[in-house]
């Protein structure tokens, strides 16, 4: 495969996805809004973006199948499958927040080869393919070079329907407000790491979450020279619901202070 073509295809499907996003922002009404769980918000904006990333990304890569938030396309089980989010950050959308974004990613099987991530708002377009670096609007990109966690700002979410680490989760919190220069909350995972890619965030960490929601913000922050994880050595940050991203040189720091609580 020729990552760096496909990866320019992807680009441009998702600002041309993210442009539509952008243009019905002022058009959803609350009698569009829909409840799929607990604080688990969807309007047709996410139904159709997904459906225009999924013919998109079908006609760039035929043989591949999806691992899609709204259930749009079936999965590969030969492993081969577009990883997409239409709309990370949906509750901000519909409350007209700016921060939300449109996440795709490619993954072989083993590896995630392809990851882009627009921030729709701020109409910042991040891409990294395996091996290739990372980039935001075509510039070279990479992680925060501060040396300590009391240098650091971190990003996390705040749970929103697993509520079973509470109180693990605001002792981690109570740590970081006081051993950081501050932890922030955006409501995007993708856009938390792709600022962690680009060294805005110094790290990010959340719980509850689903492989679109991470998986494209992975390869940016590992191809700009960052580290992911899981909080358990044994688990996979894609799949098992559970990630840790930072600049490298304070993630051992970090993921002291995250296994120390959760």
């Amino acid at each position: 495969m020729d990552l760096p073509h496909v990866c320019d295809q992807t680009v441009h499907l998702v600002r041309e996805v993210g442009a539509f996003i952008r243009k019905e922002q002022q058009k959803v009404t609350s009698g569009d809004i829909e409840l799929k769980s607990l604080n688990s918000l969807v309007s047709y904006v996410d139904k159709q973006a997904e459906e225009q990333l999924v013919a998109g990304l079908t006609r760039i890569v035929p043989e591949a199948g999806f691992i899609a938030e709204e259930g749009t396309g079936e999965r590969n089980g030969n492993g081969l499958n577009w990883i997409v989010d239409p709309l990370d950050g949906t509750t901000n959308f519909l409350h007209g927040l700016p921060v939300y974004s449109v996440s795709v990613a490619l993954h072989d099987g083993k590896d995630l080869v392809i990851g882009v991530v627009l921030e729709v708002g701020q109409n910042e377009c991040f891409h990294a393919y395996r091996g290739g670096g990372a980039y935001v609007n075509g510039s070279p990109i990479s992680v925060s070079s501060n040396a300590t966690l009391a240098d650091s700002l971190l990003a996390t979410g705040f749970p929103y329907y697993d509520f079973e680490r509470m109180e693990e989760y605001l002792n981690l919190l109570r740590d970081c407000f006081q051993k950081t220069r501050g932890v922030r909350r955006w409501g995007s995972a993708a856009v938390d790491l792709a600022y962690v890619a680009c060294g805005r965030f110094d790290g990010f960490f959340e719980y509850g979450l689903n492989p679109w929601d991470v998986a494209a913000g992975t390869l940016l922050v590992q191809e700009a020279g960052g580290k992911v994880s899981a909080f358990s050595p044994t688990n996979d940050p894609i799949f098992g619901r559970e990630i840790l991203a930072s600049s490298s040189s304070v993630y051992d720091e970090l993921n002291e202070l995250v296994r120390e609580h959760l």
